[in-house]
């Protein structure tokens, strides 16, 4: 058994091994000058917190040993306990209990983390870079225990903790990767069925749209997106026609010699203009600081303010492509459009989904909107529960209209 004792100076780990081999840490610090309790925790001799008396040693099988002490405002953690590459910092005022650094598969949580990046994991206070305890929490919360546990743990906990490390590695994609060796959910089309009845087509969307974000982490990016645009082509039938990866041309990048780009997907209307949706699957705690920073204020996640700027930069160059890029749209992809269409980029916006707001506080509500509003000349940023409301107007309004 282990249990994590918080004093004012120091964090202390006190361990019981079982009765069949009570003497086993005493043995292996005697022989070796360490021990490792559960594959996690490392002790060298002098960590060990000796008890007061030869007969307490004796009917208290249970060992003591020093964890972390206090400096600042944190427990410090020496490196070599853990098996990190930095000494760990856990803010003093915090809960710090078994569940802080071992899952119910007996992984270590700070292992996890470290080797997603290369500096030092702080959590709580007010640290530079300090992952705050509301997102901590969440992080032990989520953190898998199934047959993906490797990737999938690895793409969650990227996830949270991106916004408050610079050095994150591409978790996701390698998740990304695994499912497609391991298999997932397949892309079926969803519009087949919808022929007469306008309620029943959007109830359909709305029902497969909600089974869908119960399941999103098995859903591979390019299906998710597949699928979604599929709805959105019913959403908004303005348009008629979708293309995958355009090329167009970057030559602000590089001067000398312009670059390559390629847009995931563009949406072509019944006029032939065209504009740009970006589309995300919807991880949690992507759009707004759970935290209020800057005079009060909850600010743009990692997440959203990446795939702005992508977005500003994609219509950018389209804009700057002008006529010629038409010419050169139009003589690539010209047969994936219907007979005696053809390309116009004028002046072309975007549309980004992205993200859950179901759990948002008013204040975050508001700062939101805010952002929303900002961007709302260039781009329509939606949520997925966006659409979900957006779903239930339109069906209330056939309902009622029958």
């Amino acid at each position: 058994m282990i249990k994590v004792i918080q004093e004012t100076d120091l964090l202390i780990l006190q361990y019981q091994p079982d009765r069949s081999e009570e003497n086993w840490v005493d043995n292996e610090i005697i022989e070796k000058g360490k021990v490792t309790i559960r594959g996690i925790f490392t002790f060298k001799q002098d960590q060990l917190i000796k008890v007061d008396s030869q007969q307490d040693l004796y009917l208290d099988i249970s060992r003591k040993f020093i964890l972390g002490s206090v400096k600042d405002e944190y427990y410090l953690i020496d490196k070599n306990i853990l098996g990190l590459q930095y000494n760990l910092l856990l803010y003093k005022k915090m809960s710090i209990t078994k569940k802080t650094f071992i899952s119910t598969d007996y992984i270590s949580i700070f292992r996890k983390i470290d080797s997603l990046i290369k500096e030092q994991i702080v959590v709580g206070g007010d640290k530079e870079n300090a992952i705050p305890i509301v997102d901590f929490e969440r992080l032990l919360n989520v953190f898998p225990t199934k047959t993906t546990l490797h990737h999938f743990a690895n793409s969650r906990i990227s996830e949270i903790l991106k916004d408050y490390l610079g050095t994150i590695s591409d978790a996701q994609k390698k998740f990304d990767d695994h499912l497609k060796r391991q298999g997932s959910i397949k892309a079926t089309s969803k519009v087949d069925f919808f022929d007469q009845y306008e309620v029943e087509k959007y109830t359909y969307i709305r029902s497969s749209l909600k089974e869908m974000l119960e399941n999103w982490e098995a859903y591979k990016e390019d299906n998710w997106q597949k699928l979604m645009v599929d709805f959105l082509l019913l959403l908004y039938p303005k348009y008629v026609a979708v293309l995958e990866k355009v090329h167009i041309k970057d030559y602000y990048s590089n001067p000398a010699k312009p670059t390559d780009r390629y847009i995931d997907l563009t949406l072509v209307d019944a006029n032939g203009n065209i504009d740009i949706i970006e589309i995300k699957k919807p991880f949690p705690s992507c759009l707004v600081s759970v935290n209020k920073y800057n005079r009060d204020n909850h600010i743009p996640k990692a997440e959203l303010s990446g795939t702005i700027v992508q977005v500003e930069k994609y219509l950018f160059h389209l804009n700057k492509w002008g006529v010629i890029g038409e010419k050169e749209i139009n003589k690539k992809r010209s047969h994936e459009l219907p007979k005696g269409m053809k390309i116009k980029v004028t002046n072309p916006k975007a549309m980004v989904i992205l993200g859950r707001d179901n759990d948002f506080t008013n204040d975050q509500k508001f700062d939101f909107e805010i952002i929303k509003r900002k961007y709302a000349n260039i781009m329509d940023i939606i949520t997925y529960d966006d659409l979900l409301n957006r779903l239930d107007n339109i069906i209330s309004r056939f309902e009622v209209a029958s």
